[in-house]
């Protein structure tokens, strides 16, 4: 069974409620009529927003700094999944990424354990390894602090979907001191904050690609290293290098590529290119509801 595959059974075993935020979209009507076909997730189209107007969603519409637009789909949609309306949204395929962060930064906020929203991309190789980079969609020039969340948020994503334990390289042009700059040292300072957020990762830098990936490679510039030659989550330093990056590998590796997926936000929501299809859709819609069964409920 591959991962997709693996996937659909899972949500179907613990169906979550997911809204579709692009309520007049004919790709979004197409992808929640599999949804629910399917049973893969409840999938809910906002065709009228104010009939989910709850008591629970005024509520937290209330207790919001500036008023929130319930007319505005795609706010209402947020809206649902902060007052516990909606356990996740997929949203974007009619509206600007900007729009969609936006949303989810005035509505849901940065979740506790993060500092910042970024983004990652999920890849199944040809051969089914499973792999995540981050962030290519979301972050230009990360400081330190910055690039540590990114790295534990992405840490999570991957263990969320993959189902495997991460290992975490943090990279960089040098490898373990073959390089010295500013850039270097930008990279080891967020390699130490994020094991001291995250002390049972396994996450090392700073490592170039090569080392991070090929074994024999990894043995030789990084001895000892618990993530050299075995990482299958990547950090790059900057959103040129991971961007340049995902399309690289979804292009030329043919690598199968799903997202960007949001992260560090206090709910599930995720964003949608504009050019997506309804399989698409189908699929954010499919991993909305698988991270939203790993999020911590009121009694845990």
């Amino acid at each position: 069974m591959d991962l997709l595959a693996e996937w659909y059974g899972r949500a179907a075993s613990n169906p979550k409620r997911i809204v579709l935020a692009d309520s007049g979209d004919q790709r979004a009507l197409e992808a929640a009529a599999t949804l629910n076909r399917d049973s893969l997730v409840e999938a809910i189209v906002l065709d009228d927003p104010a009939s989910f107007h709850t008591p629970a969603l005024l509520a937290k519409a209330g207790s919001l700094d500036k008023p929130a637009d319930l007319d505005d789909p795609l706010q209402v949609a947020v809206l649902m999944v902060a007052a516990g309306d909606a356990d996740g949204c997929v949203a974007g395929a009619s509206r600007p990424t900007a729009d969609v962060i936006r949303a989810g930064l005035r509505i849901l906020g940065v979740a506790e354990q993060a500092s910042i929203v970024s983004s990652s991309f999920f890849f199944v190789l040809p051969d089914g390894q499973p792999i995540v980079y981050g962030d290519c969609g979301v972050v230009p020039d990360p400081d330190a602090d910055q690039l540590a969340s990114i790295a534990v948020a992405s840490a999570a994503t991957f263990g969320q979907l993959a189902g495997l334990d991460p290992a975490v390289a943090m990279l960089s042009f040098s490898t373990k001191g073959s390089a010295e700059h500013p850039r270097v040292d930008k990279v080891r300072a967020a390699t130490e904050l994020a094991r001291q957020l995250a002390p049972e990762l396994a996450i090392d830098g700073e490592l170039q690609f090569d080392a991070a990936w090929v074994d024999a490679i990894g043995q030789s510039k990084a001895p000892g290293s618990p993530v050299a030659g075995k990482a299958n989550v990547f950090v790059f330093p900057d959103l040129d290098s991971g961007n340049i990056a995902y399309k690289i590998t979804e292009r030329l590796g043919r690598a199968q590529a799903f997202g960007p997926l949001l992260q560090g936000l206090d709910g599930v929501l995720h964003d949608l290119s504009r050019g997506c299809s309804a399989e698409d859709i189908v699929n954010v819609a499919v991993i909305s509801a698988l991270q939203a069964g790993h999020r911590p409920t009121a009694s845990d």
